[in-house]
């Protein structure tokens, strides 16, 4: 239910820190499009739009219980699987992707959803199955089955980065809940057995661009004008960015527009070439204060739902981190995982937003004595 009076007990100090990176988006974007030919909105002033819409998401997601919105939790997961479905048959193509819902003012990805959804779904699932010694295999069929419907769902899309996290997210949480050791090592087992099944199906599953991605992660000199590209023109940005960066606006791979999609998966290059060395480590502290900050709600949370569920949002926040730094790096393969707070993207933004809110929801709601 909506609880005004928890405005009182609301964490401003993780709001400003959530503020503090999305301004410095907010400008990375204004300078990686900056000098663009402009025939419509500016690309920095969406984003202005989308943190404030976000922002509304992130308070109402706030304001109602946690326990409320984890009592829907099948109900928002039977939700997210209609609309991943509904892109397959009506979705708008991008990019070589269908990933899009098109609502004529406003296009979002489902699979952004699903994220909440798989978060909210597991918290539900592990703090309503009481176990004393550890959750077995049996007990770990029904999640598994959950996972893998909107597993496939986005691998159809293609959206590889988004089907990675998912299953990051849930080998995390199902290890935070607790596993007994015969469970894991059965999984182990089982995984290194079916692994090169796996990998041919999951091959051949991939389109083509992803393939030549993962191929240029381990040689990107291979093709450097081609499936080597991204990779290297990256690395070439954030190490010309030296120490101190050369400024803002005067990155000159910015600039000359080598950099790839420079304002959403690479806009981390953008940033390190501007800002140097100093800067991204001033960048990549900010963020490690606010998953910090998000595993001590975790830690202090008043029950299991609440820490699964902020466990769950930390797993997401810091799977989005690694993984893009990383690509951008070289690494890691490239996926197309966006910066949180920072790339550029709407339903990329409102996610992290409602992801943030429930973080703070369930801190808002750890004194309380009764629900």
């Amino acid at each position: 239910m909506l609880d005004i009076k928890q405005i009182y007990n609301f964490e401003w100090k993780f709001l400003g820190i959530i503020l503090l990176i999305s301004g410095i988006g907010i400008l990375t974007i204004f300078s990686a499009t900056y000098g663009f030919a402009v025939h419509a909105t500016p690309y920095y002033q969406k984003q202005l739009y989308w943190i404030a819409i976000g922002l509304m998401f992130l308070f109402i997601a706030a304001a109602i219980d946690y326990h409320t919105i984890i009592k829907y939790a099948y109900v928002i997961y039977a939700v997210t699987i209609i609309l991943l479905i509904a892109v397959l048959i009506k979705g708008r193509t991008g990019l070589g992707a269908q990933r899009w819902l098109s609502l004529g003012f406003f296009s979002f990805q489902p699979s952004e959803l699903a994220k909440i959804a798989m978060i909210v779904l597991l918290a539900r699932y592990f703090s309503d199955k009481k176990v004393k010694a550890g959750f077995g295999m049996k007990d770990l069929i029904l999640p598994a089955a959950l996972l893998l419907i909107p597993l496939g769902l986005i691998l159809k899309q293609p959206d590889l980065g988004t089907a990675l996290l998912l299953s990051f997210i849930f080998l995390m949480i199902i290890l935070l809940a607790g596993i007994r050791l015969k469970a894991v090592l059965a999984t182990l087992f089982v995984c290194i057995l079916t692994i090169p099944f796996i990998a041919h199906y999951f091959w051949g599953m991939l389109k083509g661009y992803q393939k030549n991605r993962i191929l240029a992660f381990f040689d990107p000199e291979m093709d450097p004008q081609g499936i080597g590209y991204h990779i290297i023109q990256s690395k070439i940005a954030i190490g010309s960015g030296g120490l101190f960066g050369k400024g803002l606006l005067q990155g000159t791979q910015n600039k000359l527009k080598f950099i790839p999609e420079k304002h959403t998966d690479f806009i981390f290059s953008v940033f390190a070439e501007e800002w140097g060395f100093i800067g991204a480590l001033v960048l990549l502290s900010i963020y490690l204060v606010l998953i910090l900050w998000g595993i001590t709600i975790a830690y202090k949370a008043k029950d299991r739902s609440g820490a699964l569920l902020a466990a769950g949002v930390v797993c997401m926040l810091s799977f989005y981190l690694i993984v893009n730094v990383g690509m951008t790096t070289g690494i890691m393969p490239v996926v197309g995982i966006p910066l949180p707070l920072m790339s550029y993207g709407g339903t990329s933004i409102i996610t992290t937003m409602v992801a943030l809110g429930l973080l703070i929801n369930v801190k808002m709601r750890r004194l309380l004595l009764f629900y």
